[in-house]
Order: structure tokens, then sequence, then C-alpha cells
């Protein structure tokens, strides 16, 4: 993973926020490489989600929205994280991630270890206990330990778990709710009129509009309605570099369906395939992905189901995207707060209802995580070592690298630059006439771009080039109308 972050911030992809001031933690910025990944990640979803599908439309939602949007959505008093503190070292954790385990010999306790959730921490706690064992020079055999998060720490546990930070027992607080929603105000008097909120998620402002998409949309049941957008939460820890941080962007469908309890799981089903299989369209394909499915004693109050696609991180399988089938609270509980009627009238059906939905929900920031985790490969070309990323042309942020293969013979310089200023009206391309030609692939492929494209001396000649696949590194001569086509069939666009 550190190679990864390396990578980042060398080929600016990606920079920490106000670094020259020291940084915030959990605020990144994204350079003029990772913009461009970003952007095209964010247009694959749109074509694919949106203009291509009959059945949904988009919408941009402000940031800022009525505070009673918040209150009626639940987010005011239960959008919540546990949080516990080390009162020596002033370190801040989040209870369901400080997970901890008594230690017993032989039956007998002699201490607890704790740590946090990791995926090596089943190893890393086995390695703390036994070193508690020799430390307090006890005999016998050490028991398996049993590591469950410090939220279902019994009362009387709370004294006898050691702060990850100090390994002092005693030094943690009692778990606490801690609400994870940015406040600010609206206007230039500061009361609690003037309370406003920083959205933690799209989806709310695609419920207080509704209405408004049915009364002016002309849809029909079921559909969906999109938004990409940025939202904000307060995290206790932000970790793993961008998979969770403060400010993010999300690309969410609120998918609208007939109540009916016969239908829900197959709409269901059908959102957890559709995404697998785009998924896959921009390179995260069967063996980087899985499924884990939310128990339903663990499902919040109103949701039938919640299945996460997930994928194989460095630090261990985690969520990109959740599916959920919400019912109909949203939309319930703000035609109860507004006072406004929900309802869709149902043409085929000829009755009234307030409809049931399904929400894929993916952040932005998290799947250009993985599409980067999945791309990274060292490798050796020659016998000489090489870093590539392998992103799906699709989203690759720099389409082809142009190179004259001498830049102080003019006729190639122009025969070049005019390859290159055809291409860049179609795509992201980059011109580079510095550095021996080898050293110019290696350059593009660090950054991931799929094709190189080598103007000679024989381009002179017959009007073809030499086009290089960034991944075999075969290489071909094609003309200029082949090369076009060859780039399309493969961008995909």
């Amino acid at each position: 993973m550190d190679e990864i972050v390396g990578l980042c911030k060398r080929r600016g992809f990606i920079f920490q926020t106000s670094e020259i001031y020291g940084g915030i933690n959990g605020f990144f910025d994204y350079g003029p490489l990772g913009v461009e990944l970003r952007r095209n990640i964010k247009d694959a979803w749109w074509k694919d989600m949106v203009h291509l599908r009959d059945d949904v439309v988009g919408l941009d939602s402000a940031i800022i929205m009525h505070s009673d949007v918040w209150k009626a959505s639940g987010h005011v008093d239960s959008f919540t994280d546990p949080m516990v503190d080390c009162k020596e070292s002033k370190m801040r954790y989040r209870a369901d991630h400080l997970f901890y385990s008594p230690v017993r010999v032989d039956g007998q306790e002699i201490g607890c270890v704790s740590l946090l959730e990791s995926e090596k921490m089943e190893s890393e706690a086995e390695e703390l206990a036994q070193a508690m064992k020799r430390k307090l020079a006890v005999q016998g055999e050490l028991e398996p330990l049993e590591l469950k998060p410090y939220t279902e720490a019994p009362e009387e546990d709370w004294a006898k778990v050691p702060s990850p930070a100090t390994g002092e027992a005693g030094s943690l607080t009692p778990p606490r709710e801690f609400n994870m929603m940015f406040k600010t105000h609206v206007g230039a008097l500061q009361d609690a009129s003037s309370v406003a909120y920083l959205r933690p998620e799209t989806a709310q402002g695609i419920f207080a509009n509704f209405k408004n998409v049915v009364d002016t949309g002309r849809v029909k049941m079921p559909f969906g309605i999109a938004q990409v957008g940025k939202a904000f939460r307060n995290e206790i820890t932000p970790r793993n570099f961008i998979f969770r941080s403060r400010e993010f962007e999300q690309m969410e469908i609120e998918y609208f369906i007939p109540p009916d309890e016969d239908i829900w799981e197959r709409y269901h089903r059908e959102w957890i395939d559709t995404r697998k299989g785009w998924f896959a369209s921009i390179g995260l394909t069967g063996e980087h992905l899985g499924e884990e499915v939310h128990p339903r004693d663990k499902l919040a109050h109103y949701a039938r189901a919640c299945t996460d696609i997930t994928f194989k991180f460095p630090f261990g399988e985690q969520e990109l995207e959740g599916i959920a089938a919400r019912g109909n609270y949203d939309l319930m509980q703000h035609q109860q707060a507004s006072g406004k009627p929900l309802e869709f009238f149902d043409e085929a059906r000829k009755e009234k209802y307030v409809p049931h939905v399904i929400e894929p929900s993916l952040g932005v920031d998290r799947t250009f995580l993985a599409v980067v985790c999945a791309a990274y490969t060292k490798d050796e070309i020659d016998g000489e070592p090489r870093t590539v990323l392998k992103l799906h042309p699709r989203v690759a942020p720099v389409k082809a690298g142009v190179f004259p293969l001498m830049k102080n013979k003019p006729e190639l310089m122009e025969k070049a630059r005019g390859l290159y200023e055809k291409l860049r009206r179609r795509w992201n391309v980059f011109f580079d006439a510095s550095g021996a030609i080898g050293r110019r692939y290696r350059r593009m492929d660090e950054i991931g771009t799929p094709f190189g494209i080598t103007v000679d001396f024989d381009s002179l000649e017959d009007g073809t080039v030499t086009l290089r696949d960034r991944d075999t590194t075969k290489q071909e001569r094609v003309g200029e109308d082949e090369l076009i086509a060859a780039m399309e069939e493969r961008i995909g666009w």
C-alpha cells in the first residue's frame, strides 16, 4: 500500500490537502492525472447508468439543504459512530474498529490485548498475547483468543482493556456516540434558526426532489434517479489513504419500485449483477470482487436487505459498493415531516402508492483506489524492472503518448505534432519528445497510458506509425485510420 501511495504522490494523482501547512487528516487533493482518472470513472458510471438506460434520470441537488431534511431522515438524531478516547495519549478511535480479547493461560485470565481492526489482527493479537505471557513469566498453555469490538465489552471489562497507543489498561473512556455531520450556519446570524449541515450523503437530495422529478420527468415505474456529488462525514479516524476520508464523492441511484412484497428481491439481485458487470467494464473483474450479505440483525431498522460488493484491497477485503433494499422509509419520513404527498400514481395499475426503493451507492474515491490497486503491477522488460499501471483504457487518464523518434528532426516533429493534434480532439493524449524512446515508454507505463505511438522515418514515407501496447509491449505498424479504429475499440467510447 505504501508503494501505491508513493506512486500517487510522485506522479501527480493525489496530494495531501494543504500540504505546505502540514495537511488535514482525511482530506485530499487530486492532481493533474488524478482528476482525469476520477472524471473518467464518473463519466463511465453516468454513461452506463443514466445515458444507456431508459429508466434512470439524473439530478444534481445542493450540498446544503433545509435542516429539516436531516431531522426527517434521522441523521440529526442517529447519524453517529461510537467513539472512545485514550486519556493518556489523547488518541481517538472508533469503538467498533477497536477490538480486544481477554488473555487466558490454562483457564486463568492474565490480562487483555487490544488493537485496531485489520486483515492481520488475529495474528497480531496472538503476538501481543504471547508477549504478555512472556513478560509476566506465566507458565502453561495460551488459550485461543476471542476478539470482539470494544462496543460489545461489558462495563466491568472497560478498565481491563489497554489502549492501543500506550498498552496501559484503564486509560480508555467508555464508548459514546459522536454525530458525524459537519454543522454550519446560513446567513449573517448564528443561532438555532440558522443551523445547517453539509450533506453526509447524496440520497436525501434525491428523496426530497422525488415529487419534482415525477411531476416533470414523465417517468414510469420502475425508474431511478441518479446523482453524483460531494458528501462530508466527520469521521473519527480517517484511514487507509482515500478509502475512508472526511470529504468524498458519491455516485448513487435511488431506484423506485412498486410496493409488492414479491418483487423487491428480484430487483435487488438485478442491481447487484448490473453493478458487478459495470465494475468489469472498468477493469475490476471477478477475481478482485466478492459479495457480503448483511445479516438481518445488523440491518438498519427500515432495510429489507443489503449486499456489499467487496474489493480485495492491500489492507483487506472491504466494501466497495452497497446495494440496499430500503423499503419506503425515506419517502414516508419526508411525506410526514413536510406534509407534502410523495405518492406515485401508477397509470398501469390505476392506483397511488409510496414506492419502495433499491439503492446502489458507490464512492468515487473508493472506486479510484480500487482501480489503482488492481492496476498496480511490477514486472520486468528485457531484464529491467518496470512499474506499470494496467488501467483499463476506458478510465486511463491519458489514452496515448505520441513520440517523435528524434526531436532534432523537424520533419518528424511536424508529423508527430500533427497526429497529436488530431488525436487530442477525441481523447486526452500526451506529446513527449524528451529522452530515449524506451524511457518515454516507461514514463507512460507508470501512469497507466495504454498506447504508445511512435512517429519515425518510415512514417514520413508510408504514413504508418508504431503502435505499442502497454501491457504486452507488443508493437505493430498501423496506418492512421487503423490507429484510430484500434484505439476506439479498446477505449470503448
